[in-house]
């Protein structure tokens, strides 16, 4: 019932944090795009039920009680676990790099239905069929999700002609400029990097192509690498945080 003490939500796991002995403070992000932070009292005993159900990157069906600051989670209900029983430190690393970038684009005072399946689907996709995608994939599908959901939320790359002054011959890339950049133009840009006609390509494949089709694709791991690290440096630099999940897989 609207207004009411308690209320029911489907919605992704984002992230767990410790709350004294025995509790934890989950991160959500419910359908309609808003973040929820909830106390799961008791997530940390062992056999908790609450726990084997709320893994990060997990859908669950939660019924909440609103609380002064943090509600409180009084049941959940297991809808899909993409990443399967058993995912290995790459899949693993992936997932929370999605859901860290995730939580830094969702609000606790804002709803954007656009957030909740565009994660959703690419959660799916890096799970895949039992975690079938590797390393170099996993990077790519990554790097995508880290453009489009920025390009929706206002940050959109310009990778068709330098962003400056309309070049189609762009060879450097900038994320403080906005995107690609032509030779002349990255004279003047501190940090500007270099990049080959086959990036260029990849950047604009990345904005284009589906997460399906990225997982498909044919592509290598130090240039999957590559995007993931300018991907990294565009959702650092415009949401101007510190992005640990990413930082992490671009480690691993």
């Amino acid at each position: 019932m609207a207004g009411g003490r308690t209320y029911r939500e489907r919605a992704l796991v984002l992230d767990k944090t410790k709350l004294r002995e025995t509790d934890l403070i989950y991160t959500l992000l419910a359908e309609n795009g808003r973040q929820i932070r909830a106390v799961g009292k008791g997530a940390r005993k062992p056999g908790s039920r609450l726990a084997a159900r709320c893994e990060v990157g997990c859908t669950v069906d939660v019924l909440l009680a609103r609380g002064r600051s943090l509600d409180v989670i009084a049941e959940a209900t297991l809808d899909t676990a993409p990443l399967g029983a058993s995912p290995d430190l790459e899949l693993l690393s992936a997932a929370a790099a999605v859901a860290d970038i995730a939580r830094a684009c969702s609000f606790e005072d804002a709803e954007d239905p656009f957030v909740f399946p565009i994660t959703e689907r690419a959660l799916a996709v890096l799970g895949g069929a039992a975690g079938a995608l590797d390393g170099a994939h996993l990077d790519l599908v990554v790097a995508a999700y880290a453009f489009k959901l920025l390009a929706h939320l206002g940050y959109r790359p310009d990778f068709s002609a330098c962003v400056l002054c309309g070049d189609e011959e762009v060879s450097y890339f900038s994320a403080q400029a906005g995107g690609l950049i032509c030779a002349s133009c990255a004279a003047s840009v501190p940090g500007a990097e270099a990049v080959d006609a086959a990036l260029v390509g990849w950047f604009r494949a990345l904005m284009a192509l589906r997460f399906d089709e990225l997982a498909a694709a044919a592509v290598d791991a130090p240039t999957a690498a590559l995007l993931l690290a300018f991907a990294h440096g565009w959702a650092a630099t415009h949401l101007d945080a510190r992005l640990r999940g990413l930082e992490f897989l671009l480690g691993v």
